[in-house]
């Protein structure tokens, strides 16, 4: 693992709660979509959320795999704006 990816989950494991439901327990989830067998997406699509969340997103039987997809989705567009708001990610 690269110092920029080790950054990078360093930085989404500070916020402080889960994006989508504000838990106080979180995990840097990695989305399942696009990747092979063993494979990780790169770091930049991970998102801070919880064990219940990363539950449902992954394994949950209450969505569809679309519907869980557009909430990983939307986990990782929440955790980059917080991660601009705390001043963990500046663009440029």
């Amino acid at each position: 693992m690269s110092a920029s990816d080790r950054r990078w989950f360093e930085a989404v494991a500070s916020l402080p709660g889960c994006v989508l439901c504000s838990s106080y327990l979180i995990q840097v989830a990695h989305r399942n979509e696009g990747k092979g067998m063993g494979l990780k997406t790169p770091p930049h699509m991970t998102a801070a959320i919880c064990p219940t969340c990363h539950h449902e997103i992954d394994n949950g039987k209450n969505l569809a795999r679309e519907e869980r997809r557009a909430q990983m989705d939307r986990a990782i567009v929440l955790t980059h704006d917080a991660l601009i708001r705390a001043g963990r990610l500046v663009l440029k």
